[in-house]
């Protein structure tokens, strides 16, 4: 087994560091994670990333946690991977517990709002600077320029994301196959232009732990499965009827909605706020409010939604903050475990495909159609940001020129990510303290 140059105590600090500035939703963490682990560190190569990032994105659940999850384990192992996938949610629960239970006593989220205020441009700048520089790196050729479009078309029209990456593959295949002269590989799958090569840092696709064993992936799937009836049990043997109904509830929203956030979000409310009633449709736009201007994943909203469902249901004599703090914790739990599993599972047969030649064509067309689908979640987030009353009203100009700042100082003066996301924050601060 090859020794990774990159010691696991250094991983940990940078997993960690990533999850408390990973702002912007999926398309910022992605975009983050590609400048900090491709460009700047060098431990993980472009190709692996991208391949990596086109297996995240076919499964239900947050891809940036899961693409976090996927390359701690690349680097480090089982081991590796879990607590890459752990740290990167680890500074949000804190800051979400926290904050959720700043709301229940006071039921002001104002400073919440202004953090979220600068930062919301700044992360704007850092994903569409990130999308060119991935599209810039994929799109060598017309036609994947041409799935690009597909894909940002695609999801616009919310078609879904599955039946989109099953079109591109065939279509990568296809023209490989019958019509090479219009594909940036021939039909063996080598590449018609040179791919960058692996960088000094990164791991070797022999390291033991990359290899494909069924043995030992069915011993994980086996493990995680096990994991999840048993905490569902003990939870039902306890008598907690509102945990049990959390639990399966969120694990449904786990595994059959794909997507990212965004799509999940839809469920979760309708039945968080309709069915089950465990809080108001305003206390759920606070949530997602409060899970916007936090770190880590966005479905993270599902723990503040956790945390009012037990505060609200105490009765009896029973303690509502106890009873928050622990729905809130089975609320994470039950969401992210799935993912996990997938990965642990899912990641040495991936890393088996990346030597089986004929499959680079479909791979590559899936990189291109998320390079679209990418742009499509930044033009979204930018939207929302630049023209939060609609496109048919004035921009705010105000945000647009953090955006524009922001932008300046990440390609001008070169400053860090964390160091651009705390000068957004101030000024969003500064803009509420003088009654912006």
């Amino acid at each position: 087994m090859l020794t990774p140059t990159i010691s696991f105590a250094t991983a940990l600090r940078f997993w960690f560091k990533l999850g408390c500035i990973s702002f912007g939703g999926p398309a910022g963490q992605i975009a983050l994670m590609h400048r900090e682990l491709v460009e700047e560190k060098r431990w993980i190569s472009e190709p692996r990333f991208t391949h990596a990032l086109n297996y995240c994105m076919l499964l239900p659940g947050p891809e940036a946690q899961q693409l976090a999850t996927y390359l701690g384990w690349l680097m480090h192992g089982r081991l590796g991977g879990i607590a890459a996938g752990a740290l990167f949610i680890f500074p949000s629960l804190i800051i979400l517990l926290a904050v959720s239970g700043l709301y229940v006593h006071y039921g002001n989220v104002g400073w919440v709002a202004a953090v979220l205020y600068g930062i919301k441009p700044a992360v704007t700048a850092i994903v569409v600077q990130a999308v060119y520089k991935l599209g810039r790196r994929t799109l060598r050729r017309g036609v994947l320029l041409a799935l690009a479009g597909a894909g940002l078309l695609g999801s616009y029209l919310g078609v879904p994301f599955p039946l989109l990456v099953t079109v591109a593959a065939l279509l990568g295949w296809a023209l490989a196959r019958y019509a090479p002269t219009y594909w940036p590989v021939d039909s063996a799958g080598h590449a018609a232009t040179a791919e960058p090569a692996e960088s000094a840092a990164a791991l070797s696709a022999q390291a033991v732990h990359t290899r494909w064993r069924p043995r030992s992936v069915l011993a994980v799937a086996l493990t995680g499965l096990g994991l999840w009836a048993a905490t569902l049990a003990a939870l039902h043997l306890w008598a907690a009827p509102l945990y049990t109904q959390l639990g399966w509830f969120f694990t449904k929203a786990a595994l059959l909605t794909f997507g990212g956030a965004y799509a999940v979000l839809p469920y979760v409310y309708q039945g968080a706020v309709q069915h089950f009633g465990w809080l108001s449709a305003g206390q759920m736009l606070d949530g997602l409010a409060l899970g916007e201007s936090t770190p880590g994943p966005l479905i993270m909203v599902v723990t503040f939604v956790g945390f009012l469902a037990g505060f609200q249901a105490a009765s009896g004599g029973q303690d509502p903050w106890l009873l928050a703090l622990g729905a809130a914790l089975c609320v994470t739990w039950f969401t992210f475990l799935p993912s996990f599993v997938f990965i642990l599972v899912g990641a040495p047969l991936v890393e088996a495909s990346r030597q089986i030649r004929s499959l680079q064509a479909p791979l590559l067309a899936i990189s291109a159609l998320v390079v679209g689908v990418m742009l499509n979640l930044a033009l979204f987030f930018a939207g929302h940001v630049f023209w939060p009353q609609g496109f048919s009203a004035w921009p705010d100009m105000t945000a647009l020129g953090l955006g524009l700042l922001a932008a300046w100082a990440l390609l001008r003066w070169q400053w860090s990510v964390p160091r651009v996301l705390v000068l957004a924050a101030g000024l969003g601060l500064l803009r509420h303290a003088f009654g912006g």
